[in-house]
């Protein structure tokens, strides 16, 4: 058995990788360019990958392998027939399903890349229409950089739906309810135990947060002069509430007006003893035309070649997304490179999404505000106690947010066909306490990029901010210094214990290696102010 799948990883290996590195190339390409020759060869090599793991032959052998894999005799053969077998089964659909989904996913792409928001009449960014809601009194002005904001969905809302029901029909052609609940067990997460974590964060959340609420929805009343309960959502300081508005006593956005982001981030990660600077020569951080108007990582070749695309501008929200995306950037940096091709990966998508929000909650501490950002000591110190605050109040919104997001996904997989503009804002009321605005309403929810672009994933931000806050308990317990910025023990950490080991064990063991306990929302929870 052993030397059999040893012969059939080999040879998996040989057709996978210059499959991976070929789309995965395209795909940057595309969000660079948004150009038709780069769908293009996104599509055709995305289909050759999925085939490759669509045969059904080779299924069956790793369905067999999968069952005895206490017989393999090897633990690192049986992790990657155990990560094989997910994906593999995952794809397990017909040609003409996987062909559909490749075009329908490049499709999505291009069209959220190209697409700009018009407002009064011109094209304008997503950056543009944020620093309107940001800062701007003006509440007829918000009002329609708002709904700008929003006017992608309806070019979305059709192709998301008719891949709904394309995966939904190959997971319940292998048994499965629907696509969620089969996306979730491929990988390796519960339904069951997920809820029931989410039930938790919402039952500590839910106090806090609408206290907090309350005395952000008093401000913003005055402010706008309206009563509380006339409050919509551009009133808000971004399109979906998913981040707290600037404090009138913590002025951060300053600091990075005229900063040389990448410098800071250099620095920062220097602090760690964590070197970016390759990354971020290979990376693209300014706006350009066409351009894919979000923020990721991409690992094009597990060989190094590891780069950052970001829309930067000169405010606390782009400097924390360029540490959240060099966090993703620097775990696949460091991870054990002699592992096999299989586990040279991250443990899972949530324990990179831990290490990304890990690495931007520095923003707001005292040792990186006075070195990095060159505030002088006494004020880091004071803007450091106000941002803690702060981040209080934005790990309890981002719980809400993320609530809706993960109710709202599940129940789109379940009934595709429902009132989905209604249950969208039916739980922005439940999670955020917003209301709808005045009027009918088309689907505001096809304008979240990833309903489209990442499917059944915005659980893994939930997971990843429970054990990016069990990590930071954990540094603040055992590593000399107990903090993060600026502590190359810190980084020393995370290197050895979340980093080294890639794809090595499941997700869950390696939480416990990490942290010595299992995940919880304990941590997180009190964090947030929310025990």
């Amino acid at each position: 058995m052993r030397k059999a799948v040893t012969a059939f990883l080999a040879e998996h290996e040989a057709a996978a990788r210059p499959l991976d590195r070929a789309r995965n190339e395209a795909a940057w390409q595309l969000a660079l360019t948004g150009e038709d020759r780069w769908k293009e060869e996104f599509v055709r090599y995305a289909i050759a990958r999925r085939a490759l793991s669509a045969d059904p032959v080779g299924f069956r052998r790793l369905e067999r392998w999968h069952a005895r894999l206490n017989d393999v005799g090897d633990p690192l053969l049986a992790r990657q027939v155990r990560k094989l077998y997910l994906e593999f089964r995952a794809s397990q659909m017909d040609r003409e399903t996987l062909e559909a989904l490749a075009r329908l996913q490049a499709e999505a792409e291009q069209r959220f890349d190209a697409f700009r928001s018009s407002l009064d009449g011109r094209p304008v960014t997503a950056n543009a229409l944020e620093a309107i809601l940001r800062a701007s009194g003006d509440a007829a002005l918000r009002q329609r950089a708002w709904e700008a904001s929003q006017q992608v969905g309806p070019a979305l809302a059709s192709l998301i739906r008719e891949m709904v029901r394309l995966r939904n029909g190959a997971a319940r052609a292998m048994g499965a309810a629907d696509h969620y609940a089969f996306a979730l067990e491929n990988q390796e997460l519960e339904e069951g135990w997920l809820f029931a974590l989410l039930a938790d964060l919402e039952r500590r959340t839910a106090g806090p947060f609408f206290v907090e609420k309350a005395r952000l929805d008093a401000e913003l009343a005055a402010r706008f002069g309206v009563a509380a309960e006339a409050l919509c959502p551009w009133h808000y300081a971004d399109p979906f509430f998913q981040r707290p508005p600037p404090r009138r006593d913590l002025t951060l956005d300053p600091l990075f007006a005229e900063a040389d982001l990448p410098s800071l981030m250099v620095a920062t990660f220097d602090g760690l003893g964590l070197d970016v600077r390759d990354i971020l020569a290979r990376s693209d951080l300014l706006e350009k035309p066409g351009k894919s108007q979000h923020a990721f990582c991409a690992d094009i070749d597990r060989e190094g070649d590891i780069r950052i695309l970001c829309n930067l501008a000169g405010n606390e929200h782009w400097m924390r997304t360029l540490l959240h995306e060099g966090g993703h950037a620097v775990y696949d940096a460091y991870l054990d490179r002699s592992l096999p091709y299989f586990l040279r990966t991250p443990a899972h998508t949530c324990t990179t999404e831990a290490i990304a929000m890990l690495l931007e909650r520095q923003v707001y501490q005292a040792p990186w505000l006075a070195a990095v950002a060159g505030v002088p000591a006494a004020e880091a110190a004071a803007q450091s106690a106000r941002a803690a605050a702060h981040h209080r109040f934005g790990l309890l919104l981002f719980a809400r947010w993320a609530l809706v997001m993960v109710h709202f996904e599940r129940a789109l997989y379940r009934t595709p066909e429902a009132d989905l503009d209604r249950l969208w804002w039916d739980l922005k009321a439940r999670f955020q306490g917003l209301r709808p605005p005045p009027g009918a309403r088309g689907p505001d929810w096809a304008a979240k990029v990833h309903l489209a672009l990442a499917p059944v994933y915005y659980q893994n931000y939930v997971l990843g901010e429970l054990f990016a806050s069990q990590l930071h308990r954990a540094i603040q317990a055992r590593v000399p210094g107990g903090r993060l910025a600026l502590n190359p023990a810190a980084g020393a950490f995370l290197r050895e214990r979340v980093f080294a080991p890639g794809g090595r064990w499941a997700w869950p063991e390696l939480v416990v290696e990490a942290t010595g306990e299992a995940l919880s929302t304990a941590a997180f929870a009190a964090e947030a102010g929310a025990t």
